[in-house]
C-alpha cells in the first residue's frame, strides 16, 4: 500500500525554496558593492584657458599664437566612499557611456577621503613635471632657461601628461614650419608620460573618446596598448592615432597636418 506524504505539495515547495534566492537578490540589490561606476568627464584645451587661467603659461622664452585645440579628457567616476548598489551595477553594464571598474583600480585600497584626493593631486603634479622636462627635451631645451607653468584645477591623476607636453611644444615651436601642431583641427587624446617621453596606458579610454567626441574633437591620440578599447564605443568621424613616445605623437601631427602617411588603430 503507497501512502501519500504529508507536508507541503509540490507548488509549495517549489515556492518555498524560492525565498532564500529572492531575499539573497534583494540583499545584493541594496546592499554597497566594491565598484565604482564611471561616465565620460570633462575636456579641456590646454591651448586655451581653464576657469579664466591659462592652461599653460611659459616665460623665458618667445611664445606662438596657436589656433586648433588639444583637449586633454577625463572620466568621472564615483567617489572612493560612494556606495554603489547592484542596480547600479547593472545600469553601468547596460549603456555605452558608463563603465564598472573594481574600486581598487581607480582609488589606492585603505585609504581615506582626504589621502585620496592628495594622492591624485600628487598624481597630476608629477604628470605635470614629467611633461615639462619630456616637451623641453622634445625641442632640445634646457628647463632651467624656460619656465613652464600648468594650472589645472579640480582634475586629478596623471593621464593629462601626454597633452600637456603636446601643448608645450605646439606653444614654442609649433609644427617647427611656422604652423600649428594642430593643423588648426581639434584634437584630444590621453595618456600618461615619463620625462624621457614614454607615453603610458591610462584607462577608461572608451568613456574619453565619447567625451572629446561631444566636445567637438575629430582626432584621437591614444596610447598604443589601449586600441582595442578606444574603437570599441568610437564616436563616428573621429580618427584614433596610436601613440607610444612624445617624438611619435609629434612626428604623427605634423604627418597628418602635411597630408604624410600617419599610423592608426
Amino acid at each position: 500500500m503507497l501512502s501519500r506524504l504529508s507536508g507541503p505539495s509540490r507548488p509549495r515547495t517549489l515556492a518555498l525554496s524560492a525565498v532564500p534566492i529572492v531575499a539573497l537578490l534583494v540583499v545584493v540589490g541594496v546592499a554597497p558593492l566594491p565598484y565604482a561606476v564611471a561616465q565620460p568627464g570633462l575636456t579641456a584645451n590646454v591651448l586655451g584657458d581653464y576657469q579664466g587661467t591659462p592652461v599653460i603659461s611659459i616665460k623665458g622664452a618667445p611664445t606662438r599664437e596657436t589656433e586648433g585645440q588639444l583637449r586633454m579628457t577625463t572620466i568621472l567616476a564615483t567617489g572612493p566612499s560612494a556606495e554603489v548598489d547592484f542596480g547600479d551595477v547593472l545600469d553601468g553594464w547596460i549603456r555605452t557611456d558608463r563603465a564598472v571598474l573594481p574600486r581598487d583600480s581607480v582609488y589606492p585600497a585603505g585609504q581615506s577621503d582626504k589621502e585620496i584626493q592628495k594622492h591624485n593631486t600628487d598624481e597630476m603634479v608629477k604628470s605635470q613635471n614629467s611633461a615639462v622636462d619630456a616637451a623641453l627635451g622634445q625641442l632640445g631645451r634646457k628647463r632651467d632657461s624656460v619656465d613652464v607653468t600648468l594650472h589645472l584645477a579640480d582634475v586629478g591623476g596623471p593621464s593629462a601628461g601626454l597633452l600637456f607636453a603636446l601643448g608645450i611644444v605646439d606653444m614654442l615651436d609649433g609644427d617647427g614650419s611656422g604652423g600649428d601642431l594642430t593643423g588648426g583641427r581639434n584634437i584630444a587624446g590621453t595618456g600618461t608620460i615619463s620625462a624621457d617621453g614614454d607615453v603610458g596606458a591610462v584607462g577608461g579610454v572608451s568613456l574619453k573618446t565619447q567625451a572629446a567626441g561631444r566636445d567637438g574633437a575629430t582626432v584621437f591620440l591614444v596610447p598604443e596598448a589601449e586600441c582595442a578599447d578606444a574603437r570599441s564605443e568610437l564616436p563616428d568621424g573621429m580618427r584614433l592615432i596610436p601613440v607610444r613616445t612624445l617624438e611619435g605623437a609629434v612626428s604623427s601631427l605634423k604627418a597628418l597636418e602635411q597630408g604624410g602617411e600617419v599610423p592608426g588603430c
